[in-house]
């Protein structure tokens, strides 16, 4: 059988010594005449959980964008581990080792829990296409170690059509690692989940992050999400990168507070965006 874990990874604390995986120089890109994202900047090591946050339109789906390949950039650079991913398609950056989670999360529902993960596997082996293999015979342990992961297993046999909300969201986690990534990007990771939900599902990605040593960046419209689980936080508005720094820092940053209150309030007071 084929590992598909990877060997503990260090702590999140010591992460900031390692040598970053992911970074980004100078990256821009325009539709027209408006700037979408305009000189943003940041590193990303193995092992970190790093949010990217920011209110509506302020670049942040574009960047997650240039970073998968979907937009090529106008400018800048984006080097994984040293190599350009710049002009490359998306599907060659998977290959490099850049998985994705999507907002709206979506199974194939008519298959089981560990049969979805198995086509996942089938496409990380280049054989989804051989029309003689079916999900139900590949690497099914390989598939149910996964599931094991994300606390799925004893739902493996369960049609995925038939599972609740949070449940496809790990299930959507295990095949993103399937794919074995050294970069997982996870668009709104907890959109449409119950709070308690949110938490769980954040508190597995980070015990996955350490045991796997995958570097994680996410966007959250949940600021509770996102202040108890980054190791740092990446701010946005207008394209433009205004902060970026640990949690508390954030939290009590004045240009931070002005963008998101338009007042000198700190996250936690009132409802926050």
């Amino acid at each position: 059988m084929t590992t598909v874990a990877r060997a503990p990874a260090a702590s999140a604390s010591a992460s900031a010594s390692t040598s970053p995986l992911l970074r980004v120089t100078g990256l821009g890109k325009s539709f027209g005449g408006v700037t979408a994202v305009d000189d943003v900047a940041f590193d990303l090591a193995p092992g970190e959980l790093l949010a990217l946050i920011g209110p509506n339109g302020a670049g942040k789906s574009t960047t997650f964008n240039m970073l998968n390949g979907q937009l090529r950039a106008d400018r800048g650079s984006i080097a994984l581990g040293g190599v350009e991913l710049v002009g490359r398609r998306p599907r060659e950056i998977w290959r490099l080792g850049v998985g994705r989670t999507f907002q709206i999360a979506e199974t194939f529902a008519s298959l089981s829990v560990v049969e979805n993960v198995q086509m996942a596997l089938l496409s990380h082996d280049r054989r989804l296409w051989s029309m003689w293999q079916r999900a139900a015979d590949h690497r099914r342990d390989d598939a149910l170690a996964l599931l094991e992961q994300v606390g799925m297993r004893a739902q493996a046999d369960r049609p995925a059509g038939v599972l609740a909300y949070g449940d496809v969201k790990r299930i959507e986690l295990a095949i993103a690692l399937a794919h074995d990534p050294r970069l997982l990007l996870m668009d709104e990771p907890t959109a449409g989940m119950a709070p308690g939900e949110r938490h769980a599902l954040m508190a597995l990605t980070r015990r996955l992050v350490n045991e796997r040593g995958t570097a994680v960046l996410f966007t959250e419209h949940s600021m509770d999400v996102v202040f108890a689980h980054a190791d740092r936080i990446i701010v946005l508005a207008r394209g433009r990168l205004i902060a970026q720094g640990a949690p508390a820092e954030i939290r009590a940053h004045p240009k931070v507070r002005e963008v998101y209150f338009g007042s000198g309030r700190t996250f936690g007071e009132g409802s926050a965006p």
